[in-house]
């Protein structure tokens, strides 16, 4: 006599999650919901730094939108809530109402204590697959930025920082960074941060 299988209740399927969760941090992964923490104070001010000058820039330039810790992009069986998103016009088609459907274009995580092996772990693989063209891993804790590029035969690999140390995007043209920006203090403002980034 063959055996029902177990249920497990803990499972939603994502039109539950989107419900049940709009406008909570969190993430589905797998069916399961995982609630995200609340970020620490120097990784919000890093985080808020380059998202508000992320977004004035691209909408200067007209190429997409940035969107930071608020809209999930959808890639397989999961839900992630990037740090920091950018989403290029040609790609608006995969905007919905909810979330991003299919990858965005670069991603920043910030890493927390909390988020260390998910960033550089879980989420690293899933961006790789799902063909996100750059992956940006800022770590605040130990003053590092890496920066993935997806290269030809469908994988991540670490650009190169030079020395003096500059990361420059090659999806977002135009945006690039000093790493060492990101652990001065104070930080450098919008207004400068945009100066860099103008055409020389």
């Amino acid at each position: 006599m063959a055996t029902q299988a177990a249920v497990d209740t803990d499972r939603i399927s994502f039109e539950e999650f989107l419900t049940a969760y709009d406008g909570v941090r969190a993430e589905w992964v797998d069916g399961e919901v995982v609630e995200m923490s609340p970020a620490a104070d120097r990784h919000q001010d890093v985080l808020e730094m380059l998202a508000t000058a992320q977004r004035t820039f691209v909408e200067r330039t007209g190429t997409g939108i940035i969107r930071s810790q608020q809209l999930g992009m959808r890639i397989g069986n999961r839900l992630r809530v990037p740090d920091v998103l950018f989403l290029a016009t040609e790609h608006r088609h995969r905007r919905t109402p909810t979330h991003i459907d299919g990858p965005a274009d670069f991603v920043i995580e910030v890493v927390s204590l909390e988020s260390r092996l998910r960033d550089r772990d879980e989420k690293f693989h899933e961006y790789e697959k799902a063909g996100v063209p750059e992956y940006w891993i800022i770590d605040p804790l130990r003053e590092t930025v890496d920066l993935y590029r997806l290269g030809g035969d469908g994988r991540y690999h670490l650009a190169d920082e030079g020395d003096p140390p500059r990361l420059a995007s090659e999806v977002l043209r135009g945006f690039w960074i000093d790493p060492r920006w990101l652990w001065q203090e104070p930080l450098p403002t919008v207004d400068w941060l945009l100066e860099q980034w103008q055409p020389r």
